[in-house]
């Protein structure tokens, strides 16, 4: 059986995906909650694979499958931006939403396949389920899409496929079956959305900034992936290999990497880059307050490492010392949101890069910082990193970037939404930033009511859901490009909803809840 935790989870999951099809009841809608019904079974399979070791690969302990929530972020992302862009009548991004979901639903449907293939005996009526489910998303796909967009789906689904057998593979123990398919599947759309605008470049069409995040995204995978092939044949922590290491960055970051935007933007990026960092004196000015907070988080990291002790080797950083760098990301990401939209989404793409290079230098032991890093980060580990790779600070980097990334600016009139959709970019801040910060400092101090079957307190999640909507009194102010049309009900009910998941779900919070978040404020 289920446990209470997960029903609680589910029960959430399936209210958020009948409030988002109440407002944009379609043809999809039928698709979606068919998806939500067999994921639901489905991921009692996988929790029993799990629990009992038959997964085909290794995934991450001390967390259910996640099935179910991850399963239908994508599907629902695709289908609030259809409406959005339909209403705007932006007909190109309107198919692009369908697109979305329509990738999200057969990728999911796929993990599901998978899970009810490997369970021993067979499940029958989840089989059942499971072929009903796919009918309904097969005929709808029929009906929806172009030939040319069908194949669009089938690569995705084609390079999900494959990187999931490499990455789940080479990294055991990195993620739940839910959190594989929102990486990988995330990561299989932007390969393809990146092989696909090179083939049709045009110069003159597209936004430069659009294409930062594709290349780069790309690039620091097919880095990774280089570079963990080459150390299955070299001792990746001698200098030879590190400098081999450092020589082969600077070789595919300059003759790969460099020209492949180079061909996307028709100009040379680093001077593109450089132009558009120094354009204005806001961004001079944001910059150097970054890079002040940027330092400052540094200063964290080495003043509590200096606190721990020769005597105290297995000392942690507490809840609330973690927490220290939420509220750092909130001082970063607000006055950006507030001052300089493209210039934080440049920034936030850059520095997900470096994130993600310096875990290279720290997994492969890369002198002379490799060894040092690893120390450093030690000291900040908690269950969920319990793979090879540390990626809690980066999933906190993308909890707050993914809703400035996904914000659908060709359909936002004067580059904002309506109603509660003006508050998407800020979806991360106050999901994570506000509202998981909030939750735990206050839950660990104060809490005494616990929720039934979980760790979370009954009084963190309540100070969580005031926080915010504090937080989004504060950005009324300040903010003057939003405007909530009186749509005060639907941003209670949304920021609820998401702290209630915040407390039930053992999936990365803060990949998951911003997504949530985000997808019931374009609703």
């Amino acid at each position: 059986m289920l446990s209470k935790p997960v029903l609680v989870e589910s029960l959430i999951v399936f209210i958020i995906v009948l409030f988002v099809h109440a407002v944009v009841w379609d043809r999809y809608s039928w698709c979606a909650v068919a998806l939500a019904i067999q994921a639901f079974y489905v991921q009692f399979k996988w929790d029993r694979l799990l629990q009992l070791g038959g997964a085909v690969f290794q995934f991450r302990t001390a967390a259910n499958s996640g099935l179910l929530p991850a399963s239908m972020v994508i599907p629902l992302l695709g289908i609030a931006m259809k409406e959005r862009c339909k209403s705007a009548g932006i007909v190109y991004f309107e198919r692009f939403g369908i697109v979305v979901a329509s990738t999200g639903m057969l990728v999911a449907l796929f993990l599901s396949v998978i899970a009810v293939g490997v369970t021993k005996p067979v499940p029958t009526n989840t089989c059942i389920l499971t072929g009903i489910a796919g009918s309904i998303i097969i005929y709808t796909m029929k009906h929806s899409l172009t030939v040319s967009e069908v194949i669009e789906v089938l690569e995705v689904l084609l390079i999900f496929v494959y990187l999931s057998m490499i990455l789940l593979y080479l990294l055991p123990r990195c993620f739940t079956p839910g959190e594989a398919l929102l990486v990988l599947g995330g990561i299989s759309f932007v390969l393809n959305q990146l092989i696909k605008r090179s083939l049709n470049v045009i110069e003159g069409r597209g936004d430069p900034i659009d294409f930062f995040l594709l290349v780069a995204v790309v690039g620091v995978v097919l880095l990774g992936l280089f570079f963990t092939v080459l150390f299955i044949f070299m001792d990746s922590g001698t200098w030879i290999s590190s400098m081999f290491f450092h020589m082969m960055t600077a070789v595919l970051g300059l003759g790969v990497i460099m020209p492949w935007l180079y061909r996307l933007i028709q100009r040379n990026p680093l001077f593109w880059l450089l132009q558009f960092l120094f354009q204005t004196q806001t961004r001079v000015y944001l910059l150097v307050y970054w890079t002040f907070l940027a330092a400052s988080a540094c200063g964290i990291v080495f003043y509590q490492n200096a606190k721990r002790s020769s005597e105290s080797k297995k000392h942690q950083a507490s809840t609330i010392t973690r927490k220290y760098f939420h509220f750092i990301v909130v001082a970063t990401y607000v006055p950006g949101l507030i001052y300089d939209h493209q210039l934080l989404y440049i920034a936030a793409v850059l520095c997900l890069a470096v994130f993600i290079f310096l875990e290279y230098i720290r997994y492969f032991r890369i002198k002379p910082f490799g060894q040092t890093l690893r120390h450093l980060l030690s000291l900040f580990l908690d269950e969920r990193d319990s793979g090879p790779l540390i990626l809690t600070h980066i999933y906190l980097l993308l909890g707050m970037s993914l809703p400035v990334w996904l914000f659908p600016r060709s359909c936002a009139p004067k580059g904002t939404l309506s109603g509660a959709g003006a508050l998407v970019p800020y979806s991360g801040v106050l999901a994570v930033g506000v509202g998981d910060t909030i939750a735990s400092v206050f839950g660990s101090t104060m809490g005494e009511i616990k929720w039934p079957g979980t760790k979370k307190t009954f009084e963190g999640t309540m100070t969580a859901i005031f926080a915010q909507i504090i937080a989004v009194a504060l950005i009324l102010i300040f903010d003057s490009s939003v405007n909530l049309n009186s749509s005060y009900a639907w941003i209670l009910a949304s920021v609820s909803l998401v702290s209630l998941l915040e407390a039930y779900t053992t999936q990365i919070d803060n990949l998951l809840l911003p997504l949530y978040l985000q997808i019931m404020f374009m609703a």
